[in-house]
């Protein structure tokens, strides 16, 4: 089928969904295959669960009535996505980036949401099925949107980038993160720097952290809107305090956030030039930043019936270890105790990035613990765990108490099951 005929399809159905689990009246099901699904397979039951039309891409699912044959499901999807973002022309800001991208877009959304009817990636929708179907959710009534796009592989933002089609882009920074997937830092910065690529091609502007030299190198015959911590740029701003919640000085503004500490200040300050940029008022920027409480474990601070905890468990790689690593220090507490998991997808670089991060700990006042099987290999004489579930099993008999307590790591270490027990 041709991408306008189904065009037609979807602007009668606006609805799309890749899973026959969840199959709202009336929706288009797409049949996407995993490294243990088949989508083909489900096609028929998606129209028993309410789906007006399902499109498959082997012969055998289709009937030529309801369900269709298209060339490639995935491909057919984005193809979509993308027409139909070119028929609305919505102004779109791309925003990508090693650290901090879901932060700031939802900050970025919460302040442009204070003028504009705003769409924006909702949870951590940001990949190759992630981004087409946040597109298709866009419509008529919307007026810009916030996109984010991640990427653990050379070449994922360009391919992203041309589904999205953005306006405006911001790439929070470039860190070692992905090292396997990208194969060295480098291969991460020109990965992330695609996005400034399409807008390069394509006479649009970026919104960039003028303080970071490696968005400064790549940045080069774009037309930029500068931000960071210089009277020169654009927009600027000051740290008033992060003991935990970031308080920031922007003109005569003071913005308590509800976020922990100053590594999230490029995030509010991303947020503020774009506000501003699109004429958002002084008043309701400010709302908005004070407004915003974070979620999925994400910099949350929670207070038990034993401990302060500052919960940021949903990712970790050096950079985003070693800046909240270096806050936590700068942090008042009588007793401070730090609860480590493995920093995932380093490659080659692995053994000796988590050795780095255990010797930030030298000469700090501090109680550590390291979870799993890359710090196993570290060097320390702070106590160390194979696993999450063996330190819970520590947890369980000896007990942390009268602390204040962060906990950081990979997502996949599932460090979150150790709130209950602290």
């Amino acid at each position: 089928m041709e991408i306008e005929k189904i065009y037609e399809l979807y602007q009668s159905h606006p609805c799309v969904t890749t899973d026959s689990r969840n199959c709202p009246q009336g929706s288009l099901f797409f049949a996407l295959k995993g490294a243990s699904f088949n989508g083909n397979e489900f096609a028929k039951k998606s129209l028993e669960m309410g789906c007006a039309y399902a499109f498959v891409d082997e012969e055998q699912y289709a009937d030529g009535k309801r369900i269709f044959l298209v060339h490639d499901c995935l491909t057919v999807l984005q193809q979509l996505a993308s027409y139909h973002r070119q028929q609305l022309g919505i102004k779109i800001v791309g925003i990508t980036g090693t650290n901090g991208k879901t932060t700031t877009k939802e900050l970025v959304s919460s302040v442009l949401q204070k003028k504009y009817k705003t769409l924006y990636t909702q949870g951590n929708l940001n990949n190759h099925i992630g981004v087409p179907l946040t597109l298709l959710r866009l419509t008529k009534e919307h007026e810009i949107a916030v996109v984010e796009m991640g990427a653990n592989h050379p070449g994922e933002i360009k391919t992203l980038v041309e589904i999205v089609r953005p306006n405006f882009g911001l790439i929070t920074n470039v860190g070692k993160a992905h090292l396997e997937g990208f194969g060295s830092f480098e291969g991460v910065v020109r990965t992330k720097g695609e996005l400034y690529d399409f807008l390069r091609a394509n006479g649009g502007t970026a919104f960039i952290n003028y303080d970071n030299e490696n968005l400064k190198r790549i940045s080069a015959g774009l037309p930029l809107v500068k931000y960071g911590k210089d009277d020169a740029y654009d927009i600027t701003a000051k740290v008033i305090a992060s003991d935990p919640f970031l308080s920031v000085s922007w003109k005569s503004n003071r913005i308590d956030s509800h976020l922990i500490g100053a590594y999230n200040f490029e995030n509010m300050l991303a947020a503020i030039t774009v506000g501003s940029y699109f004429d958002v008022p002084e008043k309701d920027i400010v709302a908005a930043l004070s407004e915003y409480v974070p979620q999925n474990n994400r910099s949350q601070l929670v207070n038990t019936s034993k401990n302060r905890l500052i919960v940021d468990a949903y990712n970790a790689n050096p950079t985003s270890m070693s800046a909240s690593l270096s806050n936590f220090f700068q942090m008042k507490s009588d007793k401070k105790v730090l609860i480590l998991g493995d920093m995932k997808e380093l490659g080659a670089e692995s053994k000796a990035e988590h050795q780095r991060i255990v010797d930030m700990l030298k000469g700090q006042d501090v109680q550590a613990y390291l979870l799993g099987p890359c710090f196993m290999e570290t060097s320390t004489s702070f106590p160390k765990f194979e696993s999450t579930e063996a330190f819970a099993q520590w947890l369980s008999a000896n007990g942390i108490s009268g602390a204040t307590v962060l906990v950081k790591g990979s997502n996949s270490m599932r460090l979150t099951t150790l709130v209950e027990l602290l």
